[in-house]
């Protein structure tokens, strides 16, 4: 936008752009959610893919009062997750995509372990030495501005922030403040006036939000795409908004009877 915007004089009209930047996509918990639901949606969520989608859970938000079911469970069906070759379908994951990738995932699981902000409950392995593998990693953090639940590094990596269950709403506010970006997120609970509060806080911290879903895979030709803030221009790719976004409306008025009088009635 800045290089466009510094060579405006050379176009016909304002230049008109679309752009996906990133995301640091959440998974909020109330108190009244499924264990076994949640589980599974972060696993999705988190590591399909690699946890190489633009819409991969990064940041989790636990209340105090779930925690140790979700935690159990949660290493329990990691423990089955396999990774490796692609072309074995048993494998959940495979490597991600480049040494590059590789070496930044690798270098935030260094910071987690070498900090006493982070726990890692969960992976934190990686290899190399054939491909670009790392091990489905569930890393703990104290500290809820912590680099890991703030910034986006695109990896099989999930933070998670334990909030005591009185601080909901002060948590939400907090989930929509600690990150520039505006993605996807998606609240899971069974309490109705709990999922409304969250719609209403997490206005703009999700443009793509779910309700006791994950927050990826959106239905091609029926969920339109896309993400406000730092992670775009929330074209909305999938919907005839998009197509909005690149016409330029030309307006045409024919008058049958043009006046012959320039003074206005009020004037006589």
């Amino acid at each position: 936008m800045e290089k466009i915007g510094s060579n405006v004089e050379n176009y016909k009209n304002f230049p008109r752009i679309v752009g996906e930047t990133g995301g640091k996509d959440f998974i909020f918990v109330h108190n009244s959610a499924d264990v076994d639901e949640i589980v599974a949606n972060i696993i999705r969520g988190a590591f399909e893919s690699q946890g190489q989608k633009c819409s991969a859970v990064s940041r989790v938000y636990i209340p105090r009062s779930n925690w140790d079911k979700i935690k159990k469970r949660m290493i329990e069906e990691l423990q089955k997750v396999r990774y490796g070759n692609i072309d074995d379908f048993n494998n959940f994951m495979g490597a991600v995509t480049s040494e590059e990738a590789f070496k930044k995932i690798v270098s935030y699981i260094e910071y987690a372990k070498n900090s006493d902000e982070y726990e890692i409950i969960y992976g934190g392995n990686y290899d190399d030495s054939k491909g670009w593998f790392v091990e489905p990693t569930g890393i703990i953090s104290k500290n809820a501005n912590g680099r890991l639940m703030k910034e986006e590094f695109f990896g099989p990596v999930v933070t998670i922030y334990i909030y005591e269950d009185e601080k909901y709403e002060e948590m939400l506010n907090l989930c929509d403040a600690s990150t520039p970006y505006g993605l996807t997120g998606a609240i899971f609970a069974k309490d109705r006036e709990a999922i409304q509060k969250a719609e209403k806080i997490l206005r703009y911290a999700a443009g793509n939000f779910y309700i006791n879903d994950r927050p990826t895979g959106a239905i091609v030709a029926r969920q339109p795409f896309g993400g406000a803030r730092y992670s775009g221009t929330n074209d909305k790719a999938g919907s005839w908004l998009n197509l909005l976004r690149w016409m330029n409306p030309r307006v045409i008025k024919e008058t049958t009877l043009p006046a012959k009088e320039w003074k206005r009635a009020f004037m006589k």
